[in-house]
């Protein structure tokens, strides 16, 4: 196998990795077409699909640059390509699992894998103990991605010295990403609405998974001292943390377009989330019954209608919580950036990083340092009791058409670069 350049990684992380990941892709999906055609066809090639379809490779980038910075080069960039792939192949586990937990019709815009297969067999409505048929056979799809990124991690780091520390890491990251998926579950069935709470679930399902982990495992990958990967990982929390707090802001006001998900999804589905924990604080501190009324229904399991939704939506407007959370997100994202510049990475890889957390937590960059959040869509703020908007709602957008069966790996592979 060709090693690449270094320097020319350092210009384009996520082509190279897709080109990793292509590249096990192909290998996997042989596998599964001797194994058998129809599986490879329903579930391997789908998983192929997803990994290859979408995503901003954050994960990839977090590593390769905590890896440069640590002083990683030519000998180390075929293991942390690898690994970044492996990387890849775990998120695509996690949201696919993620998309059947939730019952989310979208993914990136377009299908979830658990509507595909329905839509493929015509078992939408027929359900099983498990839910229907796409959801049992989308679990199997997201645990073969799972097994595809453990073999892919071993392959990558077999032989290196740091093996054994960086499996470490691996075996945390994964035990921790399902803990947080658990509380997040958790959290729906126990009415558990408290900051606190939804804090930890974030901390574990999103912040270390995404951030905190990736660095970690770039920097052990070069061989860094356990104070810098110590380091590097407590930066990823936080800014992790920011990232994830972003993202509920985001789904709940943000363009379904950029988000891939329809708005409002997570208070439709009546989820524990750190912003609705905010807004039940700023009720209780302003005395607005009504608004703890509210947000307790749609955290107790009550069936929530969309005029919830959009009740909802004003009062997280109203009562200051959105502008109360982004303001964490900064603040969360600088502590972040501060971390890594103390960690004792080469500056231009801490640049990078600090880079990396501002965008992914919305906020620009200058100079060097964080600036506020990119000003949210203007929402109407009258009572968020009331009966509602008076200006009628925008159109939904159609519904994206849904695979019978997903394109062939070639072809995907070929988009993908």
């Amino acid at each position: 196998m060709r090693v690449p350049d270094p320097l020319q990684v350092d210009e384009g992380v996520p082509a190279a990795v897709e080109e990793r990941l292509a590249a096990v892709l192909r290998r996997r999906t042989a596998d599964a077409a001797d194994a058998d055609p129809d599986f490879a066809s329903d579930i391997a090639d789908r998983v192929a699909a997803f990994a290859l379809g979408g995503g901003r490779r954050l994960r990839a980038e977090f590593l390769w640059w905590a890896l440069r910075g640590s002083g990683g080069g030519t000998r180390e960039t075929p293991a942390a390509l690898g690994v970044a792939a492996a990387l890849e192949l775990i998120q695509t586990c996690a949201l696919i699992h993620d998309d059947v937990m939730d019952g989310s019709p979208l993914r990136r815009g377009r299908p979830s894998v658990h509507v595909q297969l329905d839509a493929r067999f015509g078992t939408g409505e027929r359900a099983l103990p498990c839910g229907t048929f796409g959801g049992a056979a989308a679990v199997l799809a997201g645990d073969l991605a799972l097994a595809w990124a453990d073999d892919a991690f071993a392959e990558s780091v077999a032989g290196l010295p740091s093996a054994s520390r960086a499996t470490g890491v691996w075996r945390v990251m994964r035990t921790e990403m399902v803990a947080g998926q658990y509380l997040d579950l958790r959290a729906q069935v126990t009415g558990d609405g408290s900051a606190d709470g939804a804090a930890r679930t974030a901390v574990l399902k999103t912040a270390l998974y995404s951030m905190g982990h990736p660095l970690a495992l770039g920097a052990t990958l070069a061989g860094a001292p356990d104070g810098t990967v110590r380091a590097l990982r407590e930066a990823g929390r936080s800014a992790g943390l920011a990232f994830q707090l972003h993202d509920d802001v985001r789904g709940a006001f943000g363009d379904p377009a950029a988000t891939g998900k329809p708005v409002g999804e997570d208070i439709r589905e009546g989820k524990a989330t750190y912003l609705l924990a905010v807004a039940g604080e700023r009720c209780a501190e302003l005395g607005d019954r009504a608004g703890l009324g509210l947000l307790e229904r749609i955290t107790g399991g009550a069936r929530t209608t969309e005029e919830d939704v959009d009740r909802a939506l004003d009062l997280l407007v109203a009562c200051g919580a959105r502008d109360r959370v982004a303001r964490r997100v900064e603040e969360l994202c600088a502590r972040g950036a501060e971390t890594v510049a103390r960690a004792g990475l080469a500056r231009e890889a801490a640049d990078r990083i600090a880079h990396l957390f501002a965008t992914a937590c919305g906020l620009e960059t200058s100079a060097g340092r964080t600036t506020g959040p990119a000003p949210e869509p203007a929402r109407a703020t009258g009572p968020a009791t009331g009966p509602g908007h008076d200006t009628a709602p925008a159109p939904e957008p159609p519904a994206p058409p849904v695979p019978s069966v997903p394109p062939t790996l070639p072809v995907l592979i070929g988009e993908a670069r």
